[in-house]
């Protein structure tokens, strides 16, 4: 089982801190998922206009197959200006509605104010809920006070939540294994 961590920003360091706590509790489950970080700012991404996939460049390319051949996500994104970045919405509109159908999501995001969690709500339960992803319902939301200066998750009740999302992402896993 391919589970991919998505990294949805190409700047800061608090979706990454969220993702590397994620993936340690995803291995303490101890069920052998095969784990891997995709950060977009390693890719030399295109804007996506509804060209063929084959007329992107190569790393674009990797990279939608990386997404494409994963079994089950979970997305980190920032909140920027009231919305998610636009990386992580251009990477979603070059994916295939079909790649992702009946595969697990566990969505994580910051913000800087709790206000900014209806962004989940509103705009990416949406556009999972388009490609017919199995959403968990407890997506954890952080913001600024939730970490150190250095960007470190600080928070325990964080933690607990990731904890608690970790175990809800796999009972997902599993269902998914009977669709």
């Amino acid at each position: 089982m391919k589970i991919l961590l998505l990294n949805g920003t190409i700047v800061g360091s608090k979706t990454k801190s969220l993702l590397n706590e994620i993936e340690r509790y995803i291995h303490k489950l101890n069920k052998g998922y095969e784990t891997s970080i995709i950060y977009l700012e390693d890719y030399q991404m295109e804007f996506v206009d509804g060209r063929p996939v084959e007329e992107y460049n190569e790393e674009m390319q990797q990279l939608i197959r990386q997404v494409e051949e994963a079994d089950a996500y979970v997305i980190a994104t920032p909140i920027f200006q009231g919305s998610i970045p636009g990386t992580l919405k251009n990477l979603l509109d070059a994916i295939s509605p079909r790649a992702m159908r009946h595969k697990p999501v566990s969505i994580v995001a910051n913000g800087g104010t709790l206000q900014h969690h209806l962004v989940i709500e509103n705009q990416l339960k949406p556009i999972l809920n388009y490609f017919r992803c199995l959403v968990t319902p407890n997506y954890v939301y952080t913001h600024t006070n939730h970490f150190s200066t250095q960007g470190e998750l600080i928070d325990e009740d964080v933690h607990n939540r990731l904890r608690e999302m970790t175990d809800v992402f796999h009972q997902y896993i599993e269902m998914s294994k009977k669709i």
